[in-house]
């Protein structure tokens, strides 16, 4: 999926926009998503799964 492409919960975020990051968690599972479709892998570290989503909005940031 290219990185801006709109998504099934609303129009993409322009480059301007922040990413917006949360984690979920599915059984023993936790899982980082974005706002701009970008989901990350299960993690069964939850702080495995923040950190993914904390890379993934700075590497934003630099592209």
């Amino acid at each position: 999926m290219p990185p801006h492409a709109p998504t099934e919960d609303g129009p993409a975020p322009t480059s301007t926009s922040p990413h917006r990051t949360t984690t979920t968690e599915r059984g023993s599972f936790a899982l980082a998503r974005c706002d701009c479709g970008w989901s990350g892998p299960a993690r069964r570290s939850r702080e495995r799964a923040r950190t993914d989503a904390t890379a993934h909005a700075a590497a934003q940031l630099t592209a």
